[in-house]
């Protein structure tokens, strides 16, 4: 009975030793492994076993991109001034084996490097400078970085300046001068827009005079258009007076020739011809040389209408 049970242990110790030496490596991550405390390998993602008891997990490591973000280092300018910048920096572990024999902490050892690179390259630059080149401080310290950091297994992929912070009087007066600044652009901008009102006033202005101009130009047009269209049909209607009056004239001689008018008629047509131009406003009157004649033609028509009345 002894046995058995002694079986069942050796068994479930050999099943819990088994189980311990099978290890499932996930993505993004890596094991170093050591054999007797020397490394062997290095296991990438997947399943993988192990000798028991010779065999050991000596570090996992992190293969996705990771931040870190440091406290705020003191570094002074070329022109001697003291301000506080802190960083932070985007790695990625790219050696896993280097990453682990290669630094005994990684993590405080690039706070260190960062720290020495920000005041090397600040050192080198003025205040202003500083305050206005976060591009240029951002990619000298990444290259410093990413060469310091290249024999732990690590690559640093970018590092960001994430405050700078000046000396309270500077601060003060760096306010001052964004005050004045602000101010600045608010009087320019009222002043443009003074500007820009006067120019639209004053191009409605002359829009407006030259509409006038146009409109008065185009009633003087229509006037003497209205004018010379009366004048015109005047001049119509008198040369149509006229036609009619020739047309009348015509028409009353033709109408004598179509009847075979004899002679009293014409003298009688003679005379009321006379008469008309007696009647008119001449000083002067022609008598034709056979007024005789007609003058006896006309008493003789006059006794002849004596004798009907009788």
């Amino acid at each position: 009975m002894l046995g058995i049970i002694l079986l069942v242990i050796f068994i479930i110790l050999v099943l819990i030793t088994a189980a311990s030496c099978i290890r499932i490596v996930p993505q993004a991550h890596a094991m170093i492994i050591e054999r007797l405390g020397m490394y062997k390998e290095t296991w990438s993602t997947g399943l993988h076993m192990k000798l028991p008891f010779v065999d050991r997990i000596a570090k996992r490591v992190n293969l996705k991109e990771q931040v870190v973000d440091f406290a705020p280092q003191p570094v002074i300018t070329k022109d001697n001034v003291t301000m506080r910048i802190d960083t932070v920096v985007f790695f990625q572990i790219t050696d896993p084996r280097l990453f682990a024999y290669g630094v005994e902490n990684p993590i405080m050892a690039i706070e260190n490097l960062t720290a020495t690179t920000l005041r090397n390259i600040i050192g080198d630059m003025e205040l202003d400078a500083t305050l206005t080149s976060r591009e240029i401080i951002n990619t000298k310290m990444r290259a410093s970085l990413d060469v310091a950091t290249d024999p732990w297994g690590i690559k640093v992929n970018r590092v960001e300046l994430k405050n700078i912070i000046p000396p309270a009087a500077i601060q003060e007066a760096m306010e001052k001068q964004m005050k004045a600044e602000r101010e600045r652009r608010e009087a320019i901008l009222i002043a443009e827009g003074q500007k820009k009102s006067t120019i639209l006033v004053a191009e409605g202005k002359k829009e407006s005079a030259i509409l006038d101009a146009e409109a008065e130009k185009q009633a003087a047009i229509l006037r003497a258009e209205a004018e010379k269209e009366k004048m015109i049909k005047e001049a119509e209607g008198q040369a149509q007076a006229i036609l009619k009056v020739q047309q009348a004239k015509a028409d009353g001689i033709r109408f004598i020739k179509e009847a075979g008018a004899d002679e009293s008629v014409l003298t009688l047509k003679s005379l009321e011809a006379f008469a008309q131009a007696a009647d008119g406003k001449a000083t002067k009157i022609i008598i034709p040389s056979d007024i005789q004649g007609i003058a006896g033609l006309a008493a003789s028509l006059k006794e002849i209408v004596k004798d009907e009345h009788k």
